[in-house]
């Protein structure tokens, strides 16, 4: 379990902490958790998320377990860095929908004596590095790597995989659309696809018949 740093009073810098992990580990309630303790202490807290999010509610961060706290919901990055004034600590939630310039925001704020706490996808649905989740995390004081349980083996789960066709890098889902996997479990999923892939292009291509003469 994640313990929070002691501050010193008379270090005026803040630091980043980064939550990564795939679909349905925890990511969510991790960050609920850190922020509601800083709120039972008293400090200045705000949350935001993309305003893309909106699978719960319009301004709740919703873990998947229903647990909730109040949000702001941003279109971009640099709107935190304007909301965020006078803040003790920073939660963003869902942050790999969010532009490259959040790493620079979550940098400026720390270095302004702010805590903020960053929680998001690190890999995509490919198994694929996830928008600024590695800049972030490389950046980070702290990082705290959840895992989910996999559907088909019950071994921890670090991959996303989507269950629909659609090749979108951005779709929102729940357990109709997603299921966590192992890494074995996702590569025997990944090369099942390829396979079926592979025999419908076959089966789409058609040999010309032989026409005789006469």
């Amino acid at each position: 379990m994640f313990l929070e740093n002691t501050v010193n009073p008379k270090e005026q810098f803040g630091w980043i902490e980064v939550i990564a992990g795939s679909m349905f580990s925890g990511k969510t309630e991790e960050l609920i958790r850190r922020l509601k303790r800083a709120q039972f202490a008293k400090l200045k807290v705000e949350i935001f998320k993309p305003m893309v999010d909106t699978r719960y509610d319009d301004e709740m961060v919703v873990s998947h377990d229903a647990n909730e706290i109040r949000s702001t919901p941003v279109p971009a990055a640099a709107n935190i860095r304007i909301l965020a004034d006078t803040c003790d600590v920073i939660g963003i939630d869902e942050a790999q929908f969010f532009d490259d310039e959040i790493v620079t925001v979550c940098n400026d704020l720390a270095n302004k004596g702010v805590r903020v706490i960053v929680a998001g996808l690190d890999m995509d649905f490919k198994g694929k590095p996830f928008g600024p989740m590695p800049a972030l995390m490389a950046t980070a004081e702290y990082v705290t790597k959840v895992h989910a349980i996999c559907t088909r083996t019950g071994n921890l789960a670090n991959y996303s995989f989507r269950k629909s066709s659609n090749d979108n890098l951005v779709m929102l889902g729940e357990v109709d659309e997603y299921e966590p996997l192992s890494r074995g479990a996702f590569y025997k999923a990944k090369l099942k696809e390829s396979v079926k892939s592979l025999e419908v292009k076959s089966q789409e291509i058609k040999v010309p018949k032989q026409h005789k003469n006469g």
